[in-house]
């Protein structure tokens, strides 16, 4: 075992001694030492409860003969940072999880780890740690939040995001707001719609690192407590046959994330954390290739934002499993990818069908024949954007408009509160990328506002920051190369004309060359906006957006 390098020999008596001083005993020092990462705090509703799953973790450790040893990892509430300086640390913060994760684990001796995490960048920044350690790890999450159904919608939270751009549009009242504001967020669990973190529970199982059920079992019912227990059981039968995270995170097992986030029409998020994840699995995967699976792969749901459903009613429809098995009809995966279960995806996904074709299509009556996200390049973004196409309007697959540009997500927001941005404007919002944000901020405000005030089928954003899983409409983000590093981006001014054109995966500046170039001439790129701190850190090591915004190894 690997955790004897802390416990085994005469000369390991003052590191037992310790062990014992936390109140460890003879018999459980001698067992496998299994760590269980838990990020519950007090601050995301979707991680209040991470205690509870934590002890279930480690009864089912207990119950298969480990040791389970907990410790924490922090996390950022997407929600809460939104809209101000906190979001520059959002996906910054997945770097810190998945550098601590490493340091505990190393530090300690563990032999296996129970990864708990349910929210954005929690999620991958705990599967990009167990890929580069490489010791057997399962993923169990806290799960998803209900959705409630008021005034004969149900509600989350994108509705208390653009209720207030539906307040500052005079159309609704204050005592509306409030009301939305109540039942926004009904329960503790990740948002209740296919936005990030949801996206990336559900690709867990995907990937092979998460049991069945982790991606859509709410957060509130029992079962969610037997699953965490089921895992804590399970990572004993990972270690005792020594099936490790890049036996599981391979080309076959991306290429099958791949293809069920275009039929979910997951979050444009898991364009950052899928090639980041695969980049430290030493099974990279670009853009390009996402691209050629999403062009020949069904969109099969309409979750929140592109639709009315919720998690809870893909759970209800079959989860995961079941739109992995109406994928397979077409043969559109590849089943023999070993899973934590012990078994391959095939086995796992074998009678589980479909139980409600009006949340998961069927394969042959899909919301359209390519997947919900697509990349975009033209001379604006010569690397590459991302779009979540499954929840932009038809009106706006194609749109040709004039800039309205900002270099700061805080400029936007104020012109579309003070009516500046008209019907047919496209916005774009710059210096807000990896480096030059520095952070690489979600941009769920403007686009909420946006929508809000009724201009989501005719007003585009663009930008090289990103969009939070809940953004819907034409919201193209990821644009790279970024401005901060001379990006085309960071030539545009007011008026210049820009073609979208979703369908042919297409964006494009509509100025000459030659106009460019002199654009170009002398410029230097804005200061950046946090100079001290991790941030400043973080700047001077992070890719590109559409490199996964990785700290390259290199």
């Amino acid at each position: 075992m690997y955790s004897d390098i802390v416990k085994k020999g005469l000369e390991k008596t003052p590191h037992r001694s310790l062990f014992k001083a936390a109140g460890f005993t003879d018999e459980e020092i001698s067992r496998p030492l299994i760590g269980v990462v838990s990020s519950k705090n007090e601050v995301i509703p979707g991680h209040i409860h991470l205690d509870k799953i934590a002890e279930a973790v480690k009864t089912g450790v207990k119950i298969a003969g480990g040791t389970p040893v907990e410790f924490p990892a922090i996390g950022v509430c997407d929600g809460i940072a939104m809209g101000h300086i906190g979001m520059k640390y959002s996906l910054a913060s997945r770097e810190l999880i998945a550098d601590s994760i490493e340091a505990m684990t190393l530090a300690h001796g563990f032999d296996a780890l129970v990864l708990i995490p349910n929210c954005d960048k929690i999620v991958p920044g705990m599967v990009i740690a167990a890929a580069r350690l490489n010791i057997p790890a399962i993923v169990v999450s806290g799960g998803p939040m209900l959705s409630v159904n008021f005034k004969n919608k149900f509600r989350d939270l994108n509705t208390a995001f653009e209720a207030v751009g539906a307040f500052k549009a005079g159309q609704i009242d204050e005592t509306e707001l409030l009301e939305l504001e109540e039942a926004a967020c009904p329960s503790c669990g990740s948002c209740s719609g296919m936005f990030t973190a949801n996206s990336m529970n559900c690709l867990c199982e995907v990937l092979g690192m998460a049991l069945p059920g982790n991606g859509t079992i709410p957060a509130v019912y029992s079962e969610r407590i037997r699953l965490a227990k089921q895992a804590g059981m399970k990572i004993m039968e990972l270690l005792e046959k020594n099936i490790r995270p890049r036996d599981i995170i391979t080309p076959d097992s991306l290429y099958n994330a791949l293809r069920v986030d275009m039929a979910l029409g997951c979050s444009t998020n898991s364009m950052l954390h899928l090639p980041a994840i695969a980049y430290e699995a030493d099974a990279p995967i670009t853009l390009d290739y996402a691209n050629e699976i999403s062009k020949e792969t069904p969109n099969l749901c309409h979750l929140a934002p592109a639709g009315e459903h919720h998690v809870q009613d893909l759970y209800a429809a079959g989860g995961v499993t079941a739109v992995m098995n109406e994928l397979s009809k077409k043969g559109l995966l590849k089943l023999d990818t070993i899973t934590v279960t012990g078994k391959t995806q095939g086995e796992n996904i074998k009678n589980h069908p479909v139980l409600d074709y009006s949340v998961i299509r069927p394969i042959d009556e899909p919301y359209s024949q390519t997947g919900g996200i697509a990349v975009l390049k033209g001379n604006l973004a010569v690397d590459g954007s991302v779009v979540k196409r499954s929840a932009v309007s038809p009106e706006m697959l194609q749109h040709e408009g004039p800039a309205k540009v900002f270099d700061s997500e805080e400029e936007a927001i104020d012109a579309i509160y003070k009516g500046k941005i008209v019907k047919g404007d496209v916005v774009v919002i710059r210096y807000e990328g990896p480096k030059g944000g520095p952070g690489m901020r979600e941009m769920l405000s403007p686009t909420s506002a946006i929508c809000g005030m009724g201009l989501d089928k005719d007003v585009a954003l663009i930008t090289d920051g990103r969009f939070s899983g809940a953004t819907r409409g034409a919201a193209i983000g990821h644009v790279s190369p970024e401005a901060v590093d001379g990006g085309p981006i960071a030539f545009i001014k007011d008026g210049d004309i820009i073609q979208i054109d979703i369908d042919k995966c297409e964006l494009n500046l509509k100025v000459p060359d030659e106009e460019l170039a002199k654009r170009k001439e002398g410029w230097t790129p804005n200061e950046p906006k946090v100079k001290t701190g991790y941030l400043r850190r973080y700047a001077k090591l992070v890719s590109s957006g559409i490199q996964g915004a990785v700290m390259l190894k290199d």
